[in-house]
């Protein structure tokens, strides 16, 4: 039997999509992380020659 006219699926599409952002921030902060560490360590290196 159908959904009635009208009736939408927002509740799964809005965990979906909070979980999807999630997942994307956690890769944004990694490449951010790793990026600062290699700037760290070329400025340390140029300091050591």
């Amino acid at each position: 039997m159908p959904k009635p006219k009208g009736q939408k699926n927002t509740k799964n599409k809005a965990k979906h999509t909070k979980l999807l952002n999630r997942k994307i921030n956690k890769k944004k902060a990694e490449e951010a992380l790793r990026k600062d560490r290699l700037k760290a360590i070329i400025k340390k290196a140029k300091s050591e020659s």
